[in-house]
């Protein structure tokens, strides 16, 4: 028999960022997230597919290469794109900005820098035949 965890949705996960009330209000300004919990060094957000708690200290952007959060069509990343920019979000290759996630593949993507440094992605998926 063999033993390994089956993952599920990502509960939550904790960022090191410089100010967490400031990094919480970029984003509820931006995306779709509202304060679940705070105290004096920690804001967690939520909404209903992640909770993201960042916490008082030294920003590691290094740490992880990217996070991507996937969107349900290329109508609603492309708004996405227009959205980011309209909230002077710096994003990567501000020329094609969306791209393929990798060579080679289908899936189709655009990736930022929130003011902490951290790189994230929005991506849509390829269907699949």
């Amino acid at each position: 028999m063999e033993r390994r965890i089956s993952l599920g949705t990502v509960g939550h996960f904790g960022l090191a960022v410089r100010n967490p009330k400031k990094s919480a209000l970029w984003w509820e300004r931006v995306f779709d997230l509202q304060r679940v919990f705070e105290g004096d060094d920690y804001v967690g957000l939520t909404n209903e597919n992640v909770t993201i708690v960042l916490s008082e200290g030294v920003p590691h952007p290094r740490t992880i290469g990217h996070m991507s959060f996937h969107l349900p069509s290329m109508g609603a990343l492309r708004r996405a794109l227009d959205w980011l920019k309209e909230n002077d979000v710096r994003v990567e290759d501000p020329g094609d900005e969306i791209g393929p996630e990798a060579p080679g593949s289908s899936n189709m993507g655009l990736w930022f820098h929130d003011p902490d440094g951290y790189r994230w992605e929005l991506s849509v998926l390829a269907k699949r035949r």
